[in-house]
């Protein structure tokens, strides 16, 4: 019990509770205001709802079927973007990982400079490319950018290489596996816990994503959550109801991205490849 209350253990508790609050307050807050009136979002303490009227403001927030259209067009964004970029990196950072070739680390040395720019950079010449192509303003030209992730391929490529033993994949080929076979049936089912990372990343990148939307789209019907509420939130000025409707939506789609992340945390796992070569 002495050295569980040593003043280093101390230190490092009140910092991880320091870290917890400063990350769990505006939550709380969104969370609290999405409960009040816009009366109550000015006139009362931020972690206080003195008059609660959920109900009401997320009947007004889904009344119109609007706010449900972004919500669902975030998932087929940030979804399909997601799993369409996972399993493209996997495949890349496999082939680098366990085929040599020539040229391979200098590509791999272009996909970690890809990783160093950011994605605001690319929304101008991405717009350009689109709109020579026809597609800005339509569901591709936000899912298509979305699909390709330097950071994953990096991802991929160093769990490949710590975790599927090249015996293993040679005991395959010995026993007639091809290629791809080899790679659907152990590669990744040996590298899921990176791929589900990726995914992640990948998901709530594109959910959090503001600028390429904002450049591609032109029709309210399209805009995913972030854009929606960007577009109400700059009507407040004349409309103080949209007060409300812009902190009820905030609040449910930080919930809906913590559900999203909770659920998959059962896949997060390690370790597959125990006791499958032997020493």
């Amino acid at each position: 019990m002495v050295n569980r209350w040593r003043p280093a253990t101390v230190v490092v508790m009140a910092l991880l509770l320091a870290a917890a609050v400063y990350f769990l307050l505006p939550v709380v807050w969104v969370l609290v205001a999405a409960t009040k009136s816009t009366a109550d979002l000015f006139g009362t303490f931020g972690l206080w709802s003195p008059h609660p009227q959920l109900g009401a403001n997320l009947g007004r927030l889904f009344g119109d079927g609007l706010f449900g259209r972004w919500i669902l067009n975030s998932f087929l964004y940030a979804g399909a973007g997601a799993l369409a970029a996972t399993v493209l990196s996997a495949g890349a950072g496999y082939a680098m990982a366990k085929f040599p070739f020539r040229g391979r680390e200098a590509l791999f040395n272009l996909v970690l400079a890809g990783v160093l720019v950011p994605s605001t950079v690319l929304a101008l010449p991405t717009y350009l490319i689109f709109s020579q192509a026809g597609l800005t303003g339509s569901f591709w030209s936000v899912l298509l950018p979305s699909v390709v992730s330097p950071f994953g391929v990096y991802l991929a490529r160093i769990h490949a290489n710590a975790a599927i033993p090249d015996a293993l994949l040679e005991s395959a080929r010995l026993d007639g596996a091809g290629e791809y076979r080899i790679f659907f049936s152990i590669g990744l089912k040996i590298m899921s816990p990176a791929l589900v990372t990726i995914f992640l990343f990948q998901f709530i990148g594109i959910w959090n994503n503001y600028f390429l939307p904002l450049v591609m789209l032109s029709d309210q019907n399209l805009y995913p959550v972030t854009l929606g509420l960007a577009l109400w939130n700059s009507q407040t000025f004349r409309n103080p109801a949209y007060f409300e409707l812009t902190v009820t939506g905030a609040a449910v789609s930080a919930l809906l991205l913590v559900i999203t992340m909770a659920s998959l945390q059962r896949f997060w796992r390690a370790g597959l490849t125990a006791g499958s070569v032997k020493g």
